[in-house]
């Protein structure tokens, strides 16, 4: 008997999230946007049939409507030298390949305009004012009052010519610190003519490119706006000015206001796993209650159960998610057939995204190698099928286990421990990293549906391995703590970060972290901290000084109260230059602003003598100098990794095929984003 299909729509847990969206002319299928992401495919020409299969693959999952990455108005706008732009129609022509591809998989899609201002990271940058960045080497020159409206007008010809590329509309990206949010903004915008002083003066250059747009092109075409709705900087916009811009934009003609949060140089951290899930919609929510037209939210939502909890709730008509579509091609499909529990969950690490961007490598995901790359890598099914042994659950392991079994090879997954995850076991436990959680779940359920066989407890010999006669054995077997060669390092207060985090030992409350890369900020937070504040709004809103209750604050800035640190917690390195250096681009700052409210105190440039009963004994430099005694209950040992290879020359030996991916094959700072890429690519290839 063939299913009622209105039983099962009103089954679908998610009702607001997949009801279609009329907008003028335009229905969206449902209520999910992809929101802008600059991948550096739109940088060059012949990236164009790559970010038209980018794309495309997204409009297949289900997306509603597609933003690509920010495109320049003119040369002035651009973000990096001889970036993405659209001012003529030879551009135009290739951007048809990109509207085609997601068109013809049902998808609509907008194309953002984006002038950079100081943010523009070339030597002939324009701003409202000459106001340099703090993120950028390069002042920029004021606009006089004719390059204001040629710089309108350039607008208004990028949205032309996106019209005649085949887009659906366009979004003009009025936040996040860029142009139009320079002009709004007193932070920015010292001017004294029409453009600058008062706040409606300082309104006019974004209602004017909105109403020259809706002009130029007519009452059907789409137009949304990017609206800095929380902006986290000194002297940024007040509530009051934020709401009135909302509403004159309305009256200029958008269609929709997206939700933008905090500039560039913001220091509130606003897209990493330690900000709480949907943190920022009470701001959206005071938009949508202002206007009459659609508003959409942003900034990690990451589940539809939020995204539908939000749109339940009347904050938002329409959900926008970035790095949760590059996760997860498949997110909207996997929800609309309410497969929640197969969803590969963006966790906001940054690593192969953000990172990427800053550094002006191609966008992918940690996640999700495949993003930014659907055309090389592919996964297609095998021509032959083969017995394949897979030894280790972490990253490496179930990243190659799955993408082997879904080709369609019988796999056989042996974890020593009882649980699998290796490493991101340990990181689901530190506090802000709660989301590394989703991975595991993710990847136990996808070992269920393509057939994986797992063996947990198991730590299989060589001998084994031999016998199954496997046609390939894949060693992901990870990493151990490396221990340094210090007198007393086998005192009983000394333990390892792994021994630490899963709670093998007591720890008392003066700790000596060695080692200040990833894992030593990782443990110094997991030391200090009470709890996990990233699941609790209110409490992370007061650790960094978040508001959303005085509309007359400029920026949404309140004083930062940090609750107080629940250890005394020295870092130490043996490096004597800065400390972080090798944390993420766009994550780092945060972990050092982290530790720093906590009052971990950090010490370079020191060697390690010995550990005994009265605690970590040190000196500094060559000569040794300084021997300085860290009084200390425990020490915690962050000194590195060492690879696990003990089955390596046993099977190759026996002529075994091996493959080593992940730590087992590199040890450097638990890198899962190599780790991931590495099993992926290797499952591609058998």
């Amino acid at each position: 008997m063939t299913a009622n299909p209105a039983a099962a729509a009103s089954a679908n847990p998610y009702p607001h999230l997949f009801e279609p969206l009329e907008i003028g002319s335009l229905t969206l299928r449902n209520r999910v946007v992809m929101g802008s992401m600059h991948t550096g495919l739109e940088d060059r020409a012949w990236d164009t049939n790559r970010l038209a299969a980018y794309f495309a693959e997204r409009a297949r999952g289900g997306v509603g409507l597609i933003i690509t990455g920010g495109y320049a108005p003119n040369r002035e706008g651009w973000l990096l030298p001889l970036g993405a732009k659209l001012t003529n129609r030879t551009e135009a022509y290739r951007h048809r390949a990109i509207t085609r591809a997601v068109h013809a998989e049902g998808g609509r899609i907008a194309l953002q305009i984006l002038h950079a201002g100081r943010y523009a990271y070339v030597p002939f940058s324009v701003s409202a004012s000459s106001t340099k960045a703090p993120i950028n080497p390069f002042r920029p020159r004021k606009l006089s009052g004719k390059g204001v409206e040629r710089t309108i007008a350039d607008y208004v010809r990028c949205a032309e010519l996106a019209k005649f590329a085949g887009y659906d509309g366009v979004e003009v990206m009025g936040g996040e610190g860029y142009l139009i949010n320079q002009f709004l903004a007193p932070r920015t915008n010292k001017r004294t003519d029409r453009w600058g002083g008062s706040p409606e003066n300082r309104r006019r250059f974004a209602v004017e490119i909105v109403r020259r747009i809706r002009a130029a092109l007519g009452p059907d075409f789409l137009i949304v706006f990017r609206l800095s709705m929380a902006e986290f900087v000194e002297h940024g916009q007040t509530e009051h000015e934020i709401l009135a811009l909302a509403a004159e934009l309305e009256a200029a003609g958008v269609s929709v206001l997206n939700t933008d949060i905090g500039w560039h140089e913001a220091r509130v951290p606003t897209i990493v796993t330690s900000v709480p899930r949907a943190a920022f919609v009470e701001f959206t929510a005071k938009i949508t209650a202002h206007v009459d037209i659609p508003v959409c939210a942003s900034n990690r939502i990451n589940m539809p159960e939020t995204a539908e909890e939000i749109l339940t709730r009347g904050e938002a008509q329409l959900i926008s998610m970035a790095r949760p579509l590059l996760a997860d091609p498949d997110w909207v499909n996997k929800a609309r057939q309410t497969r929640e529990d197969e969803i590969n969950t963006c966790i906001a690490c940054n690593q192969a995204c953000l990172d990427h961007a800053f550094v002006h490598k191609t966008v992918s995901c940690l996640l999700n190698p495949r993003a930014g790359h659907e055309t090389e890598l592919r996964l297609l099914p095998t021509r032959r099928m083969r017995r394949i042994a897979v030894v280790g659950a972490g990253p490496a392991g179930l990243s190659a286990a799955v993408n082997l079994a879904e080709r369609g090879h019988k796999v056989d997954l042996f974890e020593a421990e009882d649980k699998i995850g290796g490493q991101f076991d340990i990181a689901r436990r530190i506090p802000g990293k709660e989301e590394f959680t989703e991975t595991i779940r993710y990847f136990t359920r996808k070992l269920e549906v393509t057939g994986v066989r797992v063996f947990l407890n198991r730590r299989v010999e060589a001998a084994e391995l031999i016998e199954g006669r496997y046609d390939e054995v894949v060693l992901a077997t990870g990493v151990r703590p490396r221990i340094p060669d210090i007198t007393g390092i086998d005192h009983p207060k000394v333990l390892t970060y792994a021994e630490l985090v899963r709670e093998e030992k007591p720890v008392g409350k003066k700790v000596a972290v060695i080692g200040a890369g990833g894992i030593g900020y990782d443990v110094s937070e997991f030391l200090t901290v009470d709890g996990h504040p990233s699941l609790k709004l209110d409490e992370w809103k007061q650790e960094w000084g978040v508001t959303a209750e005085d509309p007359e604050v400029r920026g949404q800035l309140a004083t930062a109260r940090p609750s107080p640190a629940t250890r005394e917690v020295v870092l130490l390195q043996r490096k004597s230059g800065s400390f972080g250096k090798s944390l993420g681009k766009t994550t780092g700052w945060v972990h050092r602003a982290a530790v720093k409210a906590k009052g971990v105190e950090q010490i370079g440039g020191v060697n390690y003598e010995r550990i005994d009963d009265r605690g970590l004994h040190i000196s500094f430099g060559e000569n040794r100098a300084r021997p300085t005694v860290i009084d200390c209950d425990n020490v915690i040992l962050c000194a590195g990794q060492e690879s696990v290879r003990e089955l390596v020359e046993p099977l190759r030996s026996a002529g075994v095929r091996i493959h080593l991916i992940g730590g087992a094959d590199v040890a450097a700072e638990l890198d899962a984003e190599r780790a991931i890429d590495q099993g992926t690519r290797l499952a591609a290839g058998i």
